[in-house]
Protein backbone atom coordinates (compact mmCIF):
# COMPACT_ATOMS: atom_id res chain seq x y z
CA UNK A 1 0.00 0.00 0.00
CA UNK A 2 2.78 2.44 0.87
CA UNK A 3 4.49 1.84 -2.47
CA UNK A 4 1.47 3.42 -4.16
CA UNK A 5 3.11 6.76 -3.25
CA UNK A 6 5.95 5.76 -5.57
CA UNK A 7 4.08 3.88 -8.28
CA UNK A 8 2.96 6.94 -10.21
CA UNK A 9 6.58 7.32 -11.33
CA UNK A 10 8.27 3.97 -10.56
CA UNK A 11 7.66 0.25 -11.11
CA UNK A 12 9.20 -2.83 -9.52
CA UNK A 13 9.35 -4.48 -12.92
CA UNK A 14 12.04 -3.73 -15.51
CA UNK A 15 10.00 -0.90 -17.04
CA UNK A 16 10.99 2.74 -16.67
CA UNK A 17 8.25 5.31 -16.26
CA UNK A 18 8.67 8.97 -15.35
CA UNK A 19 11.31 7.64 -12.94
CA UNK A 20 13.63 4.64 -13.30
CA UNK A 21 12.34 1.18 -12.44
CA UNK A 22 13.13 -0.03 -8.95
CA UNK A 23 13.50 -3.71 -9.76
CA UNK A 24 16.74 -4.75 -8.11
CA UNK A 25 17.32 -1.30 -6.63
CA UNK A 26 18.70 -2.67 -3.34
CA UNK A 27 22.38 -3.30 -4.02
CA UNK A 28 22.45 -1.35 -7.28
CA UNK A 29 24.64 1.69 -7.85
CA UNK A 30 22.53 4.83 -8.10
CA UNK A 31 22.04 6.33 -11.54
CA UNK A 32 22.74 3.14 -13.50
CA UNK A 33 19.42 1.87 -14.90
CA UNK A 34 19.80 1.39 -18.65
CA UNK A 35 17.46 3.45 -20.77
CA UNK A 36 16.73 6.08 -18.14
CA UNK A 37 18.08 9.63 -18.35
CA UNK A 38 19.23 10.71 -14.90
CA UNK A 39 19.98 14.18 -13.62
CA UNK A 40 23.68 15.02 -13.58
CA UNK A 41 23.50 14.96 -9.78
CA UNK A 42 22.10 11.41 -9.60
CA UNK A 43 24.46 10.12 -12.30
CA UNK A 44 27.37 11.47 -10.25
CA UNK A 45 26.05 10.30 -6.85
CA UNK A 46 27.83 6.97 -7.17
CA UNK A 47 26.55 5.34 -3.98
CA UNK A 48 25.02 1.90 -3.79
CA UNK A 49 21.39 1.81 -2.72
CA UNK A 50 21.16 0.09 0.64
CA UNK A 51 18.92 0.63 3.63
CA UNK A 52 20.78 3.74 4.81
CA UNK A 53 21.07 5.46 1.42
CA UNK A 54 17.45 4.67 0.53
CA UNK A 55 16.26 5.93 3.92
CA UNK A 56 18.15 9.20 3.56
CA UNK A 57 16.88 9.66 0.00
CA UNK A 58 13.26 8.95 0.86
CA UNK A 59 13.48 11.27 3.89
CA UNK A 60 14.65 14.14 1.70
CA UNK A 61 15.53 13.52 -1.95
CA UNK A 62 16.84 17.05 -2.61
CA UNK A 63 18.87 17.03 0.60
CA UNK A 64 20.38 13.58 -0.04
CA UNK A 65 21.18 14.28 -3.71
CA UNK A 66 21.09 18.03 -4.40
CA UNK A 67 20.04 18.52 -8.01
CA UNK A 68 18.04 15.29 -8.30
CA UNK A 69 15.01 15.56 -10.55
CA UNK A 70 12.87 13.47 -8.19
CA UNK A 71 10.09 15.86 -7.24
CA UNK A 72 8.13 13.65 -4.86
CA UNK A 73 7.68 15.01 -1.35
CA UNK A 74 9.85 13.54 1.39
CA UNK A 75 8.46 10.61 3.35
CA UNK A 76 8.65 11.92 6.88
CA UNK A 77 7.46 8.87 8.78
CA UNK A 78 10.45 6.62 9.57
CA UNK A 79 8.27 3.49 9.76
CA UNK A 80 6.76 4.23 6.33
CA UNK A 81 10.28 4.58 4.90
CA UNK A 82 11.36 1.32 6.56
CA UNK A 83 8.31 -0.47 5.16
CA UNK A 84 8.91 0.86 1.63
CA UNK A 85 12.57 -0.18 1.85
CA UNK A 86 11.56 -3.64 3.09
CA UNK A 87 9.20 -3.94 0.12
CA UNK A 88 11.93 -2.88 -2.31
CA UNK A 89 14.37 -5.32 -0.69
CA UNK A 90 11.79 -8.11 -1.09
CA UNK A 91 11.27 -7.15 -4.74
CA UNK A 92 15.04 -7.12 -5.23
CA UNK A 93 15.40 -10.61 -3.77
CA UNK A 94 17.74 -9.29 -1.05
Amino acid sequence: TLFSRCSACHTVTDQNKLGPHLSGVVGRVAGTVAGYTYSKAMAAYGKTWDEATLDAFLAGPAKAVPGTKMAAPPIGNPQDRADIIAYLRQQSGK
